[in-house]
């Protein structure tokens, strides 16, 4: 039932013999005192909660296989489906806030280099319910509810485009989580950027989370070593559907971009970014590389970061640098796997 609306929760209701009322009932409980089993309503009938258990109907919740604990506060979670599948979920804290970082498919297809997630290729795409449960799963591990929602884990959200949405809508309308507090990551996907902005609009009504691109190299060459599948999608298209996107939504795109050490963050590769970018008015977030085992990438020296930013805020690019969490736990971006240890 998790990701249910309370018209679809009260369709269910109907449907299985009961007034919409119970839908309705339902849904206070599910989304506002956070019940984990339908035994816990104890305002619906006995009789009804034991038929709708004798006829599959559950709230939805993952089971919790191992937790992991950074020296930072960042809690890493692996997850299992109904059909045993594992997944990583991680939260976030500050004093401030609590992001969790979303994971919205079981592996990934996309094959960047730099990313642990897609190493061990695609499984399937997770339905609404199992990615509205991982937000359940770290309001349960910190005790408290996240506050903001980063679809930067596990998979490629344009490749689960109406499964992800219809989350977005429950974080918003259910839940409470204002959509400029929902951020969509993605590496860009042919043909799928225009869908998501024409989807995004017809589930959404107004488009107000935050589209971050995964750009992550400032020219079409070097883009392809990193991401495999860019090789189909040139770079001149790519950011052409982007502004079509931003017509589309009045949402500008911001751009990721991966510091490798020695291999991209050079200072003639944050002028050409510039280039690139124009002026666009784009906002572009570092990230210095989080290793993985199968690579031998290098993070970048503090000094490169640095001259990095300088370059590109020297031409006028907004610029901000994203501090890695969870790295002793392996759970900053890049590094989340299906891992039991």
């Amino acid at each position: 039932m998790l990701g249910l609306d309370k018209s679809q929760l009260e369709k269910l209701a109907f449907e299985n013999g009961e007034s919409s009322f119970r839908g309705r009932q339902i849904y206070q409980w599910l989304y506002q005192r956070g019940i984990s089993d339908i035994e816990e309503v104890t305002v619906l009938p006995k009789t009804w909660r034991n038929h709708l258990i004798e006829n599959g109907i559950s709230i939805g919740y993952l089971k919790e296989i191992n937790r992991f604990i950074s020296d930072d506060g960042t809690i890493k979670l692996l997850l299992q489906t109904d059909d045993l599948e594992l997944i990583e979920t991680v939260g976030i804290p500050t004093d401030k806030r609590l992001t969790i970082c979303i994971s919205s498919q079981i592996g990934c297809s996309m094959g960047c280099r730099f990313c642990a997630t897609g190493k061990e290729g695609l499984q399937r795409s997770l339905k609404v319910h199992e990615i509205i449960a991982q937000f359940y799963a770290i309001k349960k591990a910190f005790g408290r509810s996240p506050s903001h929602v980063v679809f930067m884990g596990m998979g490629e959200p344009l490749l689960n485009i109406d499964a992800v949405l219809t989350s977005i809508r429950c974080f918003n309308k259910d839940l409470g989580i204002g959509q400029r507090r929902v951020t969509l990551s993605t590496v860009g996907v042919k043909k799928e950027l225009p869908r998501l902005a024409e989807s995004a609009i017809a589930y959404l009504g107004k488009v107000q989370f935050t589209l971050a691109l995964s750009l992550h190299a400032p020219n079409q060459k070097l883009r392809e070593m990193l991401i495999p599948t860019a090789s189909n999608y040139p770079l001149n298209i790519l950011l052409e559907d982007c502004q079509h996107y931003k017509y589309l939504t009045g949402r500008r795109v911001s751009f990721e971009y991966i510091l490798l050490g020695n291999l991209n963050d050079e200072i003639k590769h944050a002028e050409e970014l510039a280039d690139l970018l124009g002026q666009s008015q784009s906002h572009v977030n570092l990230i210095a590389y989080n290793p993985i085992q199968e690579e031998s990438f290098q993070r970048p020296s503090a000094n490169r970061i640095q001259k990095f930013m300088n370059t590109l805020d020297r031409r006028g690019i907004k610029v901000s640098f994203r501090k890695s969490r969870g790295l002793d736990k392996n759970a900053a971006c890049g590094q989340l796997r299906q891992m039991h240890a």
